[in-house]
């Protein structure tokens, strides 16, 4: 029973997709999206988005993290989730901030400088097409991409504060990585693959690599080694872990991710076009994102699954992420 990936090199949650295949071992055929499969493709996708997964039964399976829960249903031994319920929960937590908040950082650092632009629309186009040809491709690639910064999140106004998120988590993750393999110790974790994606695809443009094979070994040796994952132990308790994942908790995703979560969350619900809110002191604006509304709110469904973790409880009030996830609706 073969698997098939339909995916692309330049996105993140397809190559997240991926490692985790080749982390458990699953049988699959990695089939990058293009003209010639297209008719293929659209047979099984509802969205025009990878990755999809073919499933052995003739039927198409979208979006990342449903692709792995479903797959972690179908091959349950050597689990990516930590036992320990309140490591289990924040590798969740973890997940969700890697996908929605993660993708600022890859999309904004993609786009925002010739350097990147020219690398990332290049490699779109690829290299079995005449000169003249692919500078025309890549011209309409730049000006489509360019033009949708806009849907992160990414503008004037937030660009400082995405990409000191950027450097802020590679810093807290070198440090946190120094001496382990993986985020939860031996073997990688539901959160390893949701970063993972984000930052490694990240790393593959020019500003993303100076910013990282620079100054952060730890993490460099950790992109490279998710490429193929392996087991090379087990999960650390969570005493062990917290003195390096509550600062990138608290700092980024209880200070930034999950307060722009409710307010994006809000907007929503008010129908509003545009909404504005305080991150760390600062002021982000930019249009709603509809489809992390729902992620948010699967998010809040797992916490209340486990809401009565009272060491949970206290480290997520400690890092200042309890009062979003307690909240109900879009309150």
């Amino acid at each position: 029973m073969t698997y098939k990936i339909f995916g692309a090199e330049l996105s993140p949650y397809s190559i997240k997709v991926r490692s985790y295949f080749r982390y458990k071992g699953i049988p699959h055929e990695w089939t990058p999206r293009n003209a010639d499969n297209m008719e293929e493709f659209q047979r099984f996708a509802r969205l025009p988005l990878v990755p999809l997964v073919v499933m052995p039964e003739e039927t198409g399976l979208q979006d990342s993290t449903p692709i792995i829960d479903e797959m972690e249903t179908r091959f349950p031994d050597t689990s990516i989730h930590p036992e320990e319920p309140v490591s289990r929960f924040i590798s969740i937590l973890l997940e969700e901030f890697g996908d929605e908040w993660g993708n600022k950082w890859m999309f904004h650092l993609r786009w925002a400088r010739p350097a990147d632009q020219l690398s990332a629309g290049g490699r779109i186009v690829g290299y079995h097409v005449d000169d003249a040809a692919k500078q025309q491709m890549v011209e309409s690639v730049l000006d489509r991409m360019i033009n949708r910064v806009w849907f992160v999140g990414s503008n004037e106004l937030t660009a400082p504060i995405i990409e000191k998120s950027f450097r802020d988590t590679v810093s807290l993750l070198d440090e946190h990585l120094a001496g382990r393999p993986y985020l939860f110790g031996g073997r990688p974790s539901y959160a390893d693959f949701g970063l993972w994606g984000q930052i490694c695809n990240t790393w593959t443009d020019p500003t993303g690599a100076s910013l990282i094979n620079g100054s952060a070994h730890n993490v460099l040796a950790w992109v490279q080694r998710m490429y193929w994952p392996v087991n090379l132990g087990e999960f650390e308790s969570w005493s062990s872990l917290a003195p390096g994942l509550m600062p990138l908790l608290t700092r980024q995703t209880g200070g930034l991710f999950l307060p722009w979560s409710v307010a994006n969350s809000q907007a929503i619900a008010n129908g509003d076009e545009e909404f504005t809110v305080t991150l760390n002191g600062q002021t982000w604006r930019q249009k709603p994102q509809k489809y992390h509304a729902r992620s948010l709110a699967v998010l809040k469904t797992r916490y209340q699954q486990v809401s009565d973790n009272e060491t949970l409880n206290d480290v997520l009030k400690e890092c200042h992420c309890h009062k979003a996830l307690s909240q109900m609706g879009s309150e």
